[in-house]
């Protein structure tokens, strides 16, 4: 039996194509339901896999999800956060969360932010239920007539 152990590992520049591709079969039902492709499908991955921002989550050396984290002054920023369809339903949606925490813990930081789109329902009540309030809604910059929900989440708040 293969170990499904799963494995984190920062994003080289060799992944550029990989990560482009699981990110838009990851955010495809939301591309149909909405009729255009959501922020992170549209993204340039290169330079934020050379700036470290990329996380790869590896399941018996298959690519099963990644994420995407931006560091700030005062927090780490979830860009992104996409599991490949053959493996939604593992919950590695949660360990992809759980990394980010331990990301900005070890970057001494307690508050995790993340963003959504306001139709994205079932993510904004998985984000709730794993800890995450909305702190706002704002119109979409890169897409007219779109909302942005803002949440974040204070790690102190679990200690």
């Amino acid at each position: 039996m293969l170990d499904e152990t799963p494995v984190f590992r920062l994003a080289t520049a060799s992944d550029v194509e990989a990560v482009t591709a699981l990110t838009e079969q990851a955010y495809e039902p939301y591309t149909q339901a909405f009729g255009a492709p959501p922020i992170p499908v549209t993204e340039d991955y290169a330079p934020r896999i050379e700036a470290g921002q990329v996380w790869l989550l590896e399941v018996s050396g298959a690519l099963a999800g990644l994420i995407v984290l931006e560091r700030h002054a005062d927090h780490i920023l979830i860009f992104s956060v996409a599991v490949a369809p053959a493996f939604q339903g593992r919950k590695l949606g949660i360990r992809l969360l759980d990394w980010a925490e331990q990301k900005a813990r070890a970057a001494q930081f307690d508050l995790v932010k993340l963003y959504t789109n306001a139709r994205m329902e079932r993510n904004i009540a998985l984000y709730s239920a794993y800890g995450y309030r909305e702190t706002g809604r704002r119109a979409n910059p890169k897409r007219p007539g779109w909302i942005v929900v803002d949440m974040e989440k204070r790690l102190a708040d679990e200690a």
